[in-house]
């Protein structure tokens, strides 16, 4: 039993240590930094509660049913007499003429014996209990403008879940391409210290045979100095890249990773150059506030309209005893319309109104000036674009010529046609080549991303 626990710790080990081996691209990057960014979780939760709002609004069209009950005491009693006779003689007296005309005497009515009745009431203890049901039928548009600012609200929540992705994919790409131009940074040091290591031995063994003077030799420790500083510079730069990408994607700050040594390639951006930013998520949450703000003028309205809405109940009832019998003991239904038509309020629903369509305004005239700086924000991006895919033939260019000038400039030391000096400003210049070379592939990927997300294409 201990040596299979013992091999299924191994395998486990074993996994563990092969996932963290895994070379990483920038796809894998990204998913991890979605998966575990809590900007993003954030997102999907308002997500998840403005779907949640749209469907309790979408309640309100419907009936809503509700339980009522209570028990009351009163201890309100007395009695009154009703008198038939004092109740008739009013009727009598305007009844009169046509009696009379019916030719029966009002002396015979007056002798009639009418009889006196004692009531005795009790309140006492009372009890109801009913089930009601109001079911709106107008509410001056309220319902339905709140239904449909739900719907925005949805839509709206998924429009920042899409900018917060674009945010958290850029940031990612980011840190993986400095990473990765950190590393090449990291090989580039290397190379130009390996060349200077190589002409610092051609140096001693020409000193040791009295072909050079050793001040050549210092010359070139001098700049092996200087090559091994920058070699740790770009080390440094490597281990903090790798920490911050490893921040990103959820990894420990102190864990290992392996990624691809090669600039990833932005291959949608011919396709994204486009004039207008109808997809970004930006304009589309403008949008939306614009819409929740012809909402509110629509609720705004509402409070100024008629308001009709269904009544109904059925409960038992029972309590008030008359003559020491109860008066109200049983089941009952009643029902109605409630209407309510607003008349006079001092201005006060009309001054709300004319607020709410300056609020509408206010939100239009923001929407077209954002829409404005995206669509500049747009072109600027795309001549980055193009400056960056300039900058990397030119410096590619560049560097080829600088390895030329550097092999003959190598040659032409060896064979006594130049000076040192100028063979290490040879492989100065290449090495400086190199690295605008490195940081113009830096540069074009990161301006074809920046393209892409001011495009509103980064992300589906």
């Amino acid at each position: 039993m201990k040596r299979y626990t013992l091999l299924y710790i191994v395998a486990l080990w074993m996994y563990g240590s092969a996932a963290l081996a895994q070379t990483l691209t920038v796809d894998s990057c990204r998913t991890l930094a979605l998966q575990s960014n809590k900007t993003k979780q954030q997102a999907r939760l308002k997500s998840k509660q403005a779907e949640l709002t749209r469907k309790s609004t979408r309640a309100l069209f419907f009936p809503d049913f509700s339980l009522t009950g209570g028990v009351l005491y009163d201890n309100g009693e007395g009695h009154t007499t009703i008198d038939f006779r004092s109740l008739m003689t009013p009727v009598v007296s305007q009844l009169a003429p046509i009696l009379q005309q019916m030719g029966v005497p009002l002396t015979q009515l007056s002798q009639i014996n009418l009889p006196q009745y004692d009531l005795k009431y009790k309140l006492g203890w009372m009890y109801s209990g009913n089930l009601m049901l109001k079911q709106p039928i107008y509410m001056g548009g309220k319902i339905r403008a709140a239904y449909e600012m739900s719907q925005v609200g949805v839509e709206m929540a998924k429009q920042n879940e899409r900018l917060t992705d674009a945010r958290i994919i850029a940031e990612t790409d980011e840190a993986y391409a400095m990473l990765v131009k950190s590393e090449e940074l990291v090989e580039v040091a290397s190379s130009y210290l390996r060349l200077l290591e190589q002409l610092d031995k051609n140096v001693e063994s020409a000193v040791r045979h009295g072909m050079r003077m050793d001040n050549d030799r210092m010359k070139v420790q001098v700049k092996m100095n200087e090559a091994s500083l920058q070699l740790l510079r770009a080390r440094n730069g490597v281990t903090l890249a790798r920490m911050n990408l490893c921040r990103l994607i959820g990894r420990p700050l102190s864990g290992d990773l392996t990624i691809s040594h090669e600039y990833p390639v932005v291959e949608d951006v011919a396709s994204a150059r486009i004039a207008d930013v109808s997809n970004r998520p930006e304009l589309a949450l403008l949008e939306g506030q614009v819409a929740l703000a012809r909402g509110e003028a629509k609720i705004a309205r509402s409070a100024m309209l008629p308001q009709v809405a269904l009544l109904a109940k059925y409960g038992y009832t029972q309590g008030l005893e008359l003559n020491n019998r109860t008066l109200l003991d049983g089941w009952n239904f009643a029902g109605g319309v409630t209407v309510n038509v607003p008349l006079y309020h001092f201005g006060e629903r009309q001054n709300k109104l004319k607020a709410a369509r300056l609020k509408q305004q206010e939100a239009r005239l923001q929407r077209d000036e954002k829409m404005e700086l995206m669509l500049l924000e747009l072109a600027q991006a795309g001549t980055h674009v193009d400056e960056a895919a300039a900058e990397v033939a030119l410096a590619q260019r560049a560097l080829e010529q600088a390895e030329r000038n550097m092999t003959l400039s190598k040659q032409q030391y060896e064979a006594g046609f130049e000076t040192l000096s100028d063979y290490l400003e040879a492989q100065a210049l290449w090495q400086q080549a190199y690295e605008r070379k490195t940081d113009a592939h830096f540069r074009q990927y990161l301006s074809g991303v920046a393209y892409l997300k001011a495009a509103g294409a980064l992300v589906p």
